[in-house]
């Protein structure tokens, strides 16, 4: 959350001559709200749900830069879509994420002591972001453009 994945992603895409997309856009795009609004009314579960759904559609048809919310690392047969593709982490440490985001609660998995809620996430998370990735790229300190050439970088891709 905040890690800049949107912006750098749009980048990305632009520097390689391809569309870029993200799953979360498609999932508000399809439900009419916001993901705030689907967690509160219907709960993380039901979100999840949707979540995965939007990923595995847009993983089977879509050739360009895609950019998954944060929590869609949970499914294990996200992760397992994920195998063999080019997959960047993005990440930063709870310091940079209060710079970017404030941590404020708009988002709702940080709406009670964020601080202590994103340490938490990122705990349980960490590990399944690295085990599918094919690359880490820190965005502590950088600005998104030298984050954008560090993904290139690290994947060893060519601008367009």
């Amino acid at each position: 959350m905040g890690v800049g994945k949107s912006t750098v992603g749009a980048m990305v895409a632009e520097r390689l001559g391809c569309a870029y997309r993200d799953t979360d856009g498609d999932i508000v795009a399809e439900q009419g709200r916001t993901i705030a609004d689907i967690f509160v009314d219907e709960g993380e579960p039901a979100f999840r749900a949707i979540e995965k759904q939007a990923v595995q559609r847009a993983l089977a048809g879509y050739d360009g830069v895609l950019a998954l919310g944060g929590g869609a690392i949970l499914d294990a047969d996200t992760r397992a879509l994920l195998a063999g593709q080019p997959v960047v982490y993005l990440s930063m440490d709870v310091e940079e994420a209060v710079k970017r985001t404030g941590l404020n609660t708009a988002r709702p998995l940080l709406a009670v002591n964020p601080r202590r809620q994103w340490r938490e996430l990122m705990d349980a998370r960490r590990h399944l972001y690295t085990e599918v990735a094919t690359a880490v790229v820190a965005t502590d300190g950088r600005t998104p453009e030298e984050v954008a050439q560090a993904v290139l970088d690290a994947l060893e891709l060519k601008e367009a």
